[in-house]
């Protein structure tokens, strides 16, 4: 991705805000490529609903699945380890993206009592495991279609009395 340059002549926080302000919140490349592939896999979905507490990135509206792209930085994956590396500004980020953590904790809270299923993804994982984090979503829609039936799941691994790798026994044979 190309950054543009700040202006000729601009000071370090006028340069520091026009970086920031490049900084996109929505549309970002993970989620972009995350909402293609669920598209492909024939996942149909609304973006950024403004409706929901926390405006996730997806919702798959008809199963209630809300889910999020997080970055790391931002939404402070392994912080304890993360805040340690931070150089300048310390207790502008620290403060920052603590409130960012509780922000995304209240969200999910809120959208679990609406009876919404909540995915977080970490971005690179995103970009690394794309298949693997889309599978995970098909898995809730799956999950998401039983239990709108009400019925238990039967595993074709399982014998009838709920024994795995049991196989049931067959009724005698009355007359040949």
């Amino acid at each position: 991705m190309k950054r543009k340059k700040a202006p000729p002549g601009s000071t370090k926080e006028e340069t520091r805000s026009h970086v920031m302000r490049q900084v996109k919140g929505s549309n970002t490349s993970i989620e972009l490529a995350f909402r293609k592939a669920l598209w492909r896999n024939g996942v149909r979905y609304r973006k950024n609903l403004k409706g929901l507490p926390g405006k996730p990135d997806i919702v798959v509206a008809g199963h209630k699945i809300a889910i999020f792209c997080d970055g790391e930085f931002w939404h402070g994956k392994d912080w304890n380890l993360a805040k340690e590396k931070l150089k300048s500004r310390r207790d502008f980020w620290v403060k920052k993206i603590e409130r960012t953590i509780e922000r995304d904790t209240e969200n999910e809270r809120r959208l679990e009592a609406q009876g919404w299923t909540v995915m977080r993804f970490w971005g690179r994982d995103i970009e690394k495991n794309l298949d693997l984090c889309v599978a995970d979503v098909l898995d809730a829609i799956l999950q998401a279609r039983v239990d709108s039936l009400g019925v238990a799941c039967v595993c074709a691994d399982e014998g009838f009395d709920g024994g795995p790798g049991e196989a049931a026994e067959r009724p005698p044979d009355y007359g040949d």
